[in-house]
C-alpha cells in the first residue's frame, strides 16, 4: 500500500495553508492488544479475495525462479480440553459448504486417482484430502484445504499466467515438493499444487519427506540451537508465571471443568479454543458453568504478549539462526544455480508447520511479521535484471506484503538502488557468513558449538 500525502481539508471544504507544527505530538503509548482482532487475523477464514504484491517487478526484470514456504492451513486442535466434549467439526469435504471454492469439487476427483504420485516412504500411507465427519486430532478441515485452494489459484494467477515461469509442458524435473510426514501438511501442499498447476499429472509429482519440522536434513545435530530453545522456554515459563490474570483464568477454567490447574495447563487450551472460536462454535460447558470468551481473550492477550517479550529477549532469535541454517543455505544454494544458468527446480514448495516458518522470519530479521497464521505463506522471488542479465535480485514476501526491505541484510539497500529488490549476493553473504557473527564464528558447525556473544 502507498500512502500519497494529501493536504487536510477543512470542514467548510477548503484546503488550509500547509503550516509547520510548533507543538510535537506527545509521546502516546502504544495501541493496545485486541486479542479478537488478531485471533480473527489468525483463523485466516477464506472470504474476500486477497490483494498482494507477488510477481511485481520493473517490466525489463524477468522472474525466474519462486520458492515458497508454507504453513499447513486450518487444522482440528492437536490438544483435547479434558473431560469437556470435543468440537463439532466435520472433516468430510462438502462443495456446498460454506467456505468452498469453485474447484473444490474438481479437487476431490483428481486427489482420488493419486495413485501415480511418487510419494517419499510413509507419505505414500496418509490420505490425499481430509474424509472424517467428525475431524479426527490435528486433522485439515475443509476451510484448510479452501486456505490452500485460494494460494494456489493467486500463485497461479502471478507466476503461470502473467510470468510464465512454468511451460504448459512442464516436466518433474522444473518442480521441487517437500513436506513434513503429516496429514495436514501433505494435504495442504497437494491443495495449493492443484489450484497453480491444475489437473496436473500425478505422474510429474515427486513429494520428498522431511522428517524434521524445521527441514534442517542432513544438518541437525546443533548443541547451541537446542540449548536456546530451552531458555526460550524457560523465558516463557517466567512469563506466564508472574501473569496474575492468567493464573486467576486457568484456575477458574479448571474448576469448570473439574481437573487440577496444572492438568489443565498441561492440554493447552488455547489451541482447542481457537479451533472453537475460529469455527464459530460455542465454548465447552459443564455441570459446573462454561468457558467464555472472557477465559479465552486472556489466554490469547498473554499469547501475544509472550510474542512481543520473544522479540524483545532475542533468545529465540539466537535459537532461529542456528535453527533455519540448513533451510536457508538451501534455499540459497538453490537460487544461485538458477542465477548460474541451471534451469531445473524453479518452482518450490516447502510444507510446514508454525515451528518451521516463525524461526526463519526472526533469523531473517522480519520482525514485524504477526505470528504465522493458518495457510500463511513465505516467498522468496529471484528476479534476472533484463538490462544486465548477470545481476539478478531477490523479493521476500509474507502473505503477499513484500517484507524485503525489513529483512536484517537489506534493510537499508533500497535508500542506495532505485530497483525495489535485493541483491542475491547480499542475502548469500547473509547465509553464508553474517549468521554466525552474533556467535563469534565463521560456521555453522562452529555455532552450533559455540555460545554467543
Amino acid at each position: 500500500v502507498h500512502l500519497i500525502p494529501v493536504n487536510p481539508v477543512r470542514e467548510d471544504g477548503l484546503n488550509p495553508k500547509s503550516r509547520k507544527r510548533i507543538m510535537p505530538d506527545l509521546l502516546t503509548e502504544p495501541p493496545a492488544i485486541d486479542p479478537l482482532h488478531e485471533a480473527h487475523v489468525y483463523c485466516n477464514i477464506p472470504s474476500i479475495a486477497e490483494r498482494s504484491m507477488e510477481g511485481h517487478a520493473p517490466h525489463y526484470f524477468k522472474l525466474v525462479s519462486v520458492q515458497v514456504l508454507i504453513r499447513h492451513g486450518d487444522r482440528y486442535p492437536l490438544y483435547a480440553i479434558p473431560k469437556t466434549k470435543r468440537p463439532d467439526i466435520d472433516c468430510m469435504l462438502v462443495p456446498s459448504r460454506k467456505p468452498s471454492h469453485p474447484q473444490l469439487e474438481a479437487f476431490i476427483k483428481h486427489m482420488s486417482k493419486g495413485t501415480a504420485a511418487q510419494m517419499d516412504g510413509s507419505l505414500s500411507s496418509l490420505p490425499r484430502y481430509p474424509s472424517h465427519s467428525l475431524c479426527e486430532m490435528g486433522e485439515l478441515t475443509q476451510t484448510g484445504i479452501v486456505q490452500h485452494l485460494h494460494n494456489g489459484q493467486l500463485l497461479r494467477e502471478t507466476y503461470i499466467n502473467k510470468h510464465k515461469l512454468l511451460p504448459s509442458d512442464w516436466t518433474a524435473k522444473q518442480l521441487y515438493l517437500e513436506t513434513t510426514g503429516k496429514s495436514r501438511t501433505l494435504q495442504s501442499a497437494l491443495a495449493l499444487l492443484y489450484t497453480f498447476l491444475p489437473d496436473f499429472d500425478w505422474k510429474k509429482i515427486n513429494m520428498r519427506h522431511q522428517w524434521s519440522t524445521i527441514f534442517c536434513s542432513g544438518s541437525c545435530d546443533c548443541p547451541m540451537r537446542n540449548h536456546y530453545l530451552e531458555e526460550e522456554q524457560r523465558r516463557q515459563y517466567t512469563l506466564r508465571v508472574k501473569n496474575n490474570d492468567l493464573e486467576k483464568i486457568y484456575v477458574d477454567m479448571a474448576k469448570i471443568v473439574g481437573i487440577p490447574t496444572r492438568q489443565l495447563r498441561a492440554s493447552n487450551p488455547i489451541d482447542s479454543l481457537l479451533c472453537y472460536f475460529c469455527h464459530n462454535v460455542t465454548f465447552p460447558c459443564t455441570k459446573t458453568g462454561c468457558i467464555g470468551m472472557e477465559h479465552f481473550k486472556v489466554i490469547k492477550r498473554h499469547q501475544l504478549e509472550d510474542e512481543r517479550e520473544r522479540q524483545e529477549k532475542k533468545i529465540y532469535f539466537l535459537y532461529a539462526l542456528l535453527a533455519t541454517h540448513p533451510f536457508l543455505n538451501q534455499t540459497v544454494d538453490r537460487l544461485q544455480h538458477i542465477a548460474e544458468g541451471k534451469k531445473e527446480e524453479v518452482f518450490v514448495l516447502y510444507s510446514a508447520h508454525d515451528v518451521t516458518l516463525s524461526p526463519v522470519l526472526s533469523a531473517l530479521g522480519i520482525t514485524e511479521a504477526r505470528f504465522p497464521r493458518f495457510a500463511a505463506r513465505l516467498v522468496f522471488e529471484l528476479w534476472q535484471d533484463g538490462k544486465k542479465p548477470k545481476e539478478h535480485f531477490i523479493r521476500i514476501l509474507y502473505n503477499g506484503a513484500d517484507v524485503t526491505f525489513q529483512t536484517s541484510f537489506c534493510k537499508d539497500h533500497y535508500k542506495r538502488s532505485s530497483k525495489p529488490m535485493c541483491p542475491l549476493e547480499k542475502f548469500a553473504s547473509f547465509v553464508k557468513r553474517d549468521m554466525f557473527l552474533v556467535f563469534n564464528s565463521t560456521s555453522y558447525y562452529d555455532a552450533c558449538r559455540r555460545r554467543a556473544l
